[in-house]
């Protein structure tokens, strides 16, 4: 079975198709959020730092990292967003930009082995993304557009990221290093988008030998209790074959949903992980049961409440 290998300098993980889902904090990204926009350019990373703690203590198990910042020195703002990153927690990072000098800046003082997000099938893309995945040994995130945008047809898809894998072969890139984005539609204006993704992730693992990702958020664009959504999408694609998502762990429903489909796949032997992370813990004993004269004022408020 395929197994993607990313790294930090201390810490490995691997996604697989018999592993436990792979968890990729989605949060320290600026587009949208136009508080850490500003800071960021301004050289605050502060709330980048808050962000990264606070993901992998949630049960963030990789944390994706973008800079896209318009106007701003994006290569210079990833690097020092992955070197600031690393150094508070030893995740492994999905290095996440549209531009390739970014890529550069931010492979260049990443210490381990990165998950580059992403190359399409751009041609244009795919001649200066995978000499650079492969110049640093990395893993590459392989979306499944190209010149012609993003089709509504999966097996379309399919054959965009077969490309990418055919491709990244002329590179020695091998399809263990490569993890396709099927992508995922907003369920809300394509009614069969999840029954799509899910048959589309099935394929993509059988006949590529591919591990997948996405932006599991796209599904619920558009609705309420979008969380709710996410997590029922979540469980499903585990269940399709799915190995990894770009999500936020802070969303607890979400954490609970992705785990609770490790268990059922059998990706959870014993339970072990789940046992450790939502066992309750017994409470300190109190007054009543410990202290002197405990016994004595349980009988007391027998008497009241009688």
């Amino acid at each position: 079975m395929t197994e993607t290998v990313v790294s930090s300098a201390t810490k490995e993980v691997v996604i697989g198709f018999e592993r436990p889902f792979v968890i990729i904090g989605e949060r320290i990204n600026p587009t949208g959020r136009k508080v850490l926009a500003a800071e960021m350019a301004a050289g605050d990373y502060s709330r980048v730092e808050r962000d990264a703690v606070a993901q992998v203590e949630a049960g963030a198990h990789m944390l994706d990292v973008n800079a896209g910042i318009p106007l701003a020195d994006e290569p210079a703002i990833l690097a020092e967003a992955i070197k600031l990153v690393q150094s508070v927690t030893d995740v492994p990072l999905s290095i996440d930009s549209s531009i390739v000098d970014a890529l550069k800046s931010g492979l260049a003082v990443y210490k381990g082995k990165a998950l580059v997000n992403s190359v399409t099938g751009e041609e244009e893309r795919l001649e200066v993304v995978l000499p650079l995945v492969a110049q640093y040994g990395a893993a590459v995130v392989a979306i499944s557009n190209d010149e012609t945008g993003i089709s509504e047809d999966p097996d379309v898809r399919f054959a965009v990221a077969k490309k990418i894998v055919e491709r990244a072969a002329d590179f020695n890139i091998s399809p263990s290093d490569i993890v396709v984005d099927p992508l995922v539609m907003p369920v809300g204006a394509i009614n069969t988008a999840g029954r799509q993704v899910f048959k589309l992730i099935s394929r993509l693992q059988r006949e590529l030998k591919v591990n997948t990702t996405c932006g599991a958020s796209n599904i619920s664009f558009g609705l309420p209790n979008r969380n709710g959504v996410n997590g029922a999408f979540l469980s499903m694609a585990i269940h399709a074959g799915m190995t990894s998502a770009i999500t936020n762990p802070l969303h607890r429903e979400v954490v609970e949903a992705c785990m609770g489909a490790d268990i059922m796949m059998g990706h959870d032997p014993d339970c072990t992980r789940w046992i450790r992370r939502f066992r309750e813990t017994p409470a300190p004993a109190g007054p009543d049961s410990s202290e002197p004269g405990g016994r004595q004022r349980r009988a007391t408020r027998r008497r009241r409440n009688a």
